[in-house]
């Protein structure tokens, strides 16, 4: 095995992992007019930014695999491999290429700075939008028995997208900060690359 998993990389995506599931949760308690607040997309990201792509794509798998073995850590507290296979589910299994997204463009630069921290926030964010609203367009329409226009779909999906586009944003300014301390306190700044 070339590269090991250490103590602290197990540890900081376990944290990310637990991100998620607050993150998902807070939809529960938090709402802006219509929209619930779901920092999920904005913590996947933030784990590709700061963790790199293995470990930033390895969170989201062990979210994903907590929540599908049936642990309530999907949104509203449901658990288990039905949320998969429900019109969100793909937004689910978009974490996963978005932090590896994210991760893999600021592993690509020696010195990341402000513009690649966008570039690779912006990247995840679109990934999981186009993953997440093809998949729910797809189930609404061949598995759920629910007629919606791939357009609609996407029109549905508007008003989560500004508040995640916001959301984005904050994060890929709050990230090389983050970043730097991170990679002092624990050598990450080495990123490793699969």
């Amino acid at each position: 095995m070339k590269n090991k998993l250490k103590a602290y990389d197990l540890a900081l995506v376990g944290m990310f992992a637990a991100l998620m599931a607050i993150g998902a949760n807070l939809t529960s308690f938090l709402t802006v007019g219509t929209v619930p607040l779901s920092m999920q997309p904005f913590f996947c990201i933030l784990a590709g930014l700061l963790l790199g792509s293995r470990l930033g794509a390895l969170s989201m798998i062990v979210y994903a695999l907590v929540g599908i073995a049936g642990a309530p850590v999907f949104a509203q507290f449901s658990g288990g491999i039905g949320v998969i296979f429900g019109s969100t589910g793909g937004f689910i299994l978009s974490y996963i290429a978005a932090a590896y997204a994210a991760g893999i463009i600021v592993e690509a630069s020696k010195k990341p700075t402000l513009p690649v921290f966008f570039l690779s926030s912006f990247a995840g964010i679109a990934l999981i939008y186009i993953i997440g609203t093809t998949y729910m367009y797809a189930a609404l329409n061949y598995w759920l028995n629910a007629d919606m226009s791939y357009s609609a779909a996407w029109l549905v999906m508007t008003w989560f997208m500004v508040k995640d586009l916001i959301f984005t944003a904050i994060g890929a300014v709050i990230a090389p900060r983050i970043y730097k301390a991170v990679n002092r306190a624990t050598g990450l700044g080495k990123h490793r690359a699969a």
